[in-house]
């Protein structure tokens, strides 16, 4: 009886964030955990007249890996990929090369039957646009980004030459977005990060969640060097230093929080991503986001209460934007 309560957020997610309309075809890609989100979804999408197919597929083993073959292809052929899965997907090749072919293609990784009910999804996602291109606008314009933290966050990259990307949940031509974390974002130039990021918010990968004591990562020339803090610490470490890949240590990512429905960290990626008033810094793969590196893994850091300038220029203090 909860596909009841989950059928007026799909429907959200297929008419608003999707922009689906008849006679398109729409690929629904899930896993074996996620098929009562994936199903509600199918049927928002069928009743707006679209060819919807939906293929399910064993959960992969972590963020960021490929799916199967025959599923790639399928991704190729379709107007629109809609992807309620466990692990992320959103930093395959396999994404990327969908929108390359003019997908839209909108991630919903580690989502959950509650935020199908209430949460992020419920934002107007049009009236916060604005917002969200304004950033992004901002972050092209940049050539350098100084973040600090109260809570020991003390970093600076160079953006210069990149392009700031608007994910404000809707995809309306062929592009990307997660749902619902409306987010501004951008990759920082590989090479140029220096300092010390401190994770006092979460780590919505792997099982992480919430974080119970701060996390150090230690950053000199676009790579993260030294990872201290407690047991979530070492989990973190463990799980980078077993990929065997040296690139699961570049700095991928700087993305602002944008979604005022998105309330409180929770541990959930979609949610987290979207708080209001909070950064995170992408870790691994960056060539979906403007970057150029590939690594085995992406996940985020999330950053409460940041204080961020862009060339000297003072965007948000404490978590507050100053824009």
């Amino acid at each position: 009886m909860k596909q009841i309560l989950m059928a007026k957020g799909a429907r959200i997610l297929a008419k608003q964030c999707a922009s689906i309309k008849p006679g398109e075809k729409v690929l629904i890609i899930t896993d074996f955990l996620k098929t009562g989100i994936a199903e509600v979804i199918a049927a928002a999408v069928y009743e707006l007249g679209a060819e919807v197919v939906m293929t399910v597929i064993a959960p992969t083993k972590i963020d960021g890996a490929e799916p199967p073959d025959a599923v790639a292809m399928a991704m190729k052929e379709v107007d629109c990929v809609i992807m309620p899965v466990t692990k992320s997907l959103a930093h395959s090749n396999a994404a990327r090369t969908a929108i390359q072919e003019g997908a839209r293609v909108i991630s919903m990784a580690a989502f959950t039957e509650d935020q199908m009910i209430k949460g992020g999804l419920f934002a107007d996602f049009r009236k916060e646009k604005p917002t969200c291109d304004k950033v992004a606008q901002l972050l092209t314009e940049a050539k350098t980004i100084h973040l600090i933290t109260e809570a020991g966050t003390d970093l600076t990259f160079s953006v210069e030459g990149r392009k700031g990307n608007s994910h404000c949940c809707i995809v309306d031509s062929p592009g990307f977005t997660a749902v619902p974390n409306i987010e501004a974002n951008l990759s920082p130039v590989e090479g140029t990060t220096n300092g010390v990021i401190v994770g006092d918010g979460s780590i919505p990968y792997y099982d992480i969640g919430v974080l119970t004591e701060p996390i150090t990562f230690k950053v000199k020339d676009g790579f993260i060097y030294e990872i201290t803090g407690g047991v979530q610490a070492e989990v973190i470490s463990d799980l980078m230093a077993a990929q065997n890949d040296k690139y699961v240590y570049n700095i991928a990512q700087f993305a602002v929080g944008l979604n005022p429905m998105c309330t409180e960290l929770t541990g959930v990626m979609l949610n987290d991503e979207g708080v209001l008033g909070t950064i995170h810094i992408g870790i691994g793969t960056s060539s979906n986001i403007g970057g150029q590196t590939k690594a085995a893994t992406h996940f985020d850091v999330l950053i409460r209460k940041p204080t961020v300038t862009f060339d000297g220029k003072l965007i948000m203090e404490k978590g507050e934007l100053r824009i």
